[in-house]
């Protein structure tokens, strides 16, 4: 289902320092110029080590490479991923929808109180999402959605 990622000669480096620097290992890399980011896609179950004691390591590499580093943390399953882009504390749920010209939409329910952290500031966290679940799972679009009454 996930197609073949293709890296390009700076991200593959940009890999490579950042194994060298987190000690952690990262499966992707992609360069978000528009929001001046590198986003790393690490391992299943590397995140601590990836971000280092009280975030050293995440720090040492915005240090390095000037830019901003956010971290996601890899699943196989399309819902696990996309919470884990989108903070799994604040999600409630995310339904996957076929449409009817073949392409899949996911739709991620939180609650209203919390959208606005889920989205991000300029909607970073929502585009990061929709470049991420595009990548790897084919998903043409990701909805953030609340619904207007969420059990306390």
């Amino acid at each position: 289902m996930a197609q073949t990622i293709k890296l390009t000669t700076d991200q593959m480096r940009l890999i490579s320092l950042f194994q060298n620097v987190t000690g952690a290992s990262a499966r992707d890399c992609v360069e978000d110029e528009k929001q001046n980011r590198v986003i790393f896609v690490v391992s299943e179950g590397k995140m601590g080590l990836a971000i280092g004691k009280g975030g050293s390591h995440i720090r040492n590499l915005q240090n390095i490479v000037k830019k901003n580093v956010e971290l996601v943390e890899y699943s196989d399953d399309p819902v696990e991923f996309l919470k884990n882009m989108l903070n799994p504390k604040l999600v409630t749920e995310v339904k996957l929808n076929k449409r009817l010209d073949g392409t899949t939409q996911a739709i991620v329910l939180v609650d209203p109180k919390k959208k606005g952290i889920v989205v991000g500031r300029e909607g970073r966290n929502a585009e990061k999402a929709r470049l991420l679940a595009k990548r790897y799972f084919e998903i043409t679009s990701v909805l953030i959605n609340s619904p207007d009454k969420m059990m306390e």
